[in-house]
């Protein structure tokens, strides 16, 4: 969880992940020129790709090859157990045997 706020405390790596969350597969091309049109960010290529390496080593971004390029998507399992633990600590994690089933409306529990 210790690399998970590391990569979370740099404001560009959270820039990154918004971005990623709104276009869910870029390449590093992509990534640089979005940093620069929303945030006037204009740092190298090679200073955002150890951007993303750190938040690679954290789970919070995963990447595939489709030909020539490299995609990155945001993956926000990683998350999850911080959620759990200080967001919603009565509510256990779901297990690949309990379904997760919804909370119950007003009408079903007055």
């Amino acid at each position: 969880m210790a690399d998970v706020f590391k990569a979370l405390a740099d404001p560009t790596r959270r820039a990154i992940l918004d971005g990623l969350t709104e276009n869910e597969e870029q390449t590093l091309f992509e990534i640089c020129s979005r940093l620069y049109a929303t945030q006037r960010l204009s740092s190298s290529r090679q200073a955002i790709s150890q951007h993303i390496s750190v938040l690679e080593e954290s789970g919070l971004v995963e990447t595939s090859r489709r030909g020539r390029y490299k995609l990155h998507r945001i993956n926000t399992a990683p998350l999850e157990p911080i959620v759990t633990r200080w967001l919603r600590p009565t509510t256990p994690a779901p297990t690949a045997d309990t379904p997760e089933t919804p909370p119950p409306t007003p009408e079903e529990n007055p």
